[in-house]
């Protein structure tokens, strides 16, 4: 398909008010999908692990979820992602609740990820989407210790850029005392069931994110999550493949 039919069929959707009908297509095909390759979501839905799901629709498959190796569950709202083509994987999660907070760091160094990619708010719409997951002030007096699973964050520095900012966080594992410096590109001006203010203002963010290494395959696929981990998450995911590509 060349840049000029995609637009062309872009304009035609869009002027038809289509957009229902088409991301409707969508869903039934994957549910389909789904149903036929017989995926499951049987951990997610447990007694013991719906406590730690922030939406009831929004639940990992049971092939494809995260799974965890130490603490007092092995199960977190996450999937990894791959996408052969592009050669990347990503991890697509929600935005960690006040009691996943620890499974979320848990995950990130278990998975050697690099960086973690924010694409919401902490509040949007007057709701939390989001709990505070790293210490509100710089320095190692302010550190998080998140001792059932034997980790520490500290904040270390931030870089301001408009519309994203780049933090710094050391997360280290207290039972070996070894470190690692974890990135998290935090883009603010994305809201909720709309799209980025500014394209050029995303393709700054992407380019950052590129240039730190954070995509390579030679590390940890990236942490990417907003509230949910499938809207803003997967379209992330989208664009920087279909760029690839």
């Amino acid at each position: 398909m060349t840049s000029t039919s995609i637009e062309a069929e872009y304009g035609e959707i869009n002027d038809n008010n289509r957009w229902h009908g088409v991301f409707q297509s969508i869903k039934d095909k994957c549910e389909l999908e789904a149903k036929q390759k017989q995926f499951t979501l049987d951990e997610s839905k447990s007694v013991s692990n719906r406590k730690y799901n922030r939406y009831r629709d929004v639940n990992p498959y049971d092939h494809s979820r995260i799974v965890l190796h130490r603490g007092d569950t092995d199960y977190i709202n996450a999937n990894l992602v791959k996408m052969e083509r592009a050669n990347r994987k990503y991890i697509l999660t929600q935005g960690p609740l006040q009691q996943t907070v620890s499974h979320f760091w848990l995950m990130v160094w278990e998975q050697d990820s690099k960086a973690i990619l924010m694409l919401n708010k902490l509040l949007e719409n007057k709701q939390v989407k989001c709990h505070l997951y790293w210490p509100e002030k710089i320095g190692e007096e302010h550190r998080m210790n998140l001792t059932d699973v034997g980790l520490t964050v500290e904040y270390l520095q931030m870089e301001d850029f408009g519309n994203f900012s780049i933090r710094t966080l050391r997360l280290t594992d207290t039972e070996s005392t070894k470190s690692r410096e974890i990135l998290q590109f935090h883009y603010t001006t994305w809201p909720d069931f709309g799209i980025p203010s500014s394209p050029v203002a995303f393709l700054q963010f992407l380019k950052k994110v590129r240039k730190s290494g954070a995509l390579d395959d030679d590390v940890g696929p990236p942490v990417v999550h907003c509230s949910a981990g499938i809207g803003r998450s997967g379209t992330f995911c989208l664009v920087d493949c279909c760029l690839v590509l």
